[in-house]
């Protein structure tokens, strides 16, 4: 790269502020087109014919797109997580919220040093590699549970421990805490409705309807009443984790085929 003395240099669009006098501090400075990124030689990009201020311009505009875009990600994302819950879907939510805190100190940077006339090639295509996270999330975990077979379905016998709700803007956060029955957990949160959420209280026995997911990811299918004699039998192809005989009917066990969700 052919570096260019800007001390002695004036271009227009550069403030004042930012032509440094030691050239040691030639890279804190924008070198290369903030539109297209091609290297430039002058205050005119050689390869976009736009003017540093004119791709300041550009860029930014096209900086409040992309973050729109990532919005609606981030609006799809605990939306689908909801149609087909996984087991994990707390731990995805406090990653994702970390995606997204990430995402939105970059762009506010990238505007900063984008008015500064700063170079932001690199942050640049940090922020592009993030846009699409929420939606590859949410694509994944939409595709786990609806390709995911009936046949799957595996029910667990297991106690409430507890149960949490955090009221929020719209519909808020329902939890109920089992004891789990997967090697080195303790409990399960499990991602029910309103209803489920009232209907079982600490110390009742329940029954946990998941499925292994397409894609490897287990999912929350239903929980029920332990021994409510209104349920039906499940097939003869249904596993019991639990002190139940696997491949025998069960006269008081969780329905063979309800649909996904938290059901009563």
């Amino acid at each position: 790269m052919n570096k260019v003395d800007i001390s002695t240099t004036y271009w227009p669009g550069l403030r004042k502020a930012h032509k440094p006098r030691n050239p040691a501090l030639y890279y804190l400075v924008m070198t290369r087109c903030l539109d297209c990124g091609s290297e430039r030689t002058s205050d005119q990009c050689p390869a976009c014919g736009l003017t540093s201020a004119a791709a300041e311009v550009v860029f930014r505009k096209r900086l409040l797109v992309q973050m729109g875009i990532f919005l609606v990600g981030s609006l799809l994302f605990p939306t689908l997580s909801q149609v087909y819950p996984p087991l994990d879907i707390d731990a995805m939510l406090v990653f994702y919220g970390l995606v997204f805190f990430i995402a939105f100190t970059l762009a506010i940077v990238l505007d900063r040093r984008a008015r500064a006339r700063k170079e932001i090639e690199l942050l640049k295509h940090l922020f592009t590699g993030l846009i699409p996270i929420p939606f590859i999330l949410s694509v994944a975990l939409f595709l786990n549970g609806k390709l995911d077979s009936p046949k799957n379905l595996n029910y667990h016998s297991t106690t409430v421990e507890g149960r949490y709700f955090m009221h929020g803007i719209v519909r808020g956060t329902k939890r109920v805490f089992v004891y789990s029955w997967r090697e080195g957990r303790r409990y399960e949160r499990l991602a029910v409705d309103s209803d489920d959420y009232d209907r079982f209280q600490v110390g009742d026995k329940v029954n946990v309807a998941v499925q292994p997911g397409a894609l490897g990811i287990p999912w929350f299918y239903g929980v029920y009443r332990a021994h409510d004699p209104k349920f039906a039998a499940p097939p003869p192809d249904a596993k019991w984790e639990a002190d139940r005989p696997t491949g025998k009917s069960q006269a008081n066990s969780p329905p063979s085929n309800p649909p996904p969700g938290n059901l009563q």
